[in-house]
């Protein structure tokens, strides 16, 4: 059975909001939902990879590896 209970994390303990379905030791799996700041993710700049990334003069040429097929 999966469950999913919401709660928080504070001070190196979980809390849950409501109830946990299960009345014995049971394996749990806890996902940290984190807000993601608008501020520390960088900016996306405009030709940031230029010079960095190329692309070969043959890139539209037909492969040898597809001859048999076309």
């Amino acid at each position: 059975m999966l469950t999913a209970i919401k709660g928080y994390y504070e001070k190196g303990k979980i809390v849950m909001k409501e109830e946990a379905p299960v009345q014995s030791k049971t394996d749990v799996i806890i996902t940290f939902l984190t807000k993601e700041n608008k501020e520390t993710k960088g900016k996306r700049i405009p030709g940031g990879l230029k010079g960095k990334v190329s692309i070969p003069d043959d890139f539209n040429a037909p492969l040898d590896d597809l001859k048999d097929y076309m």
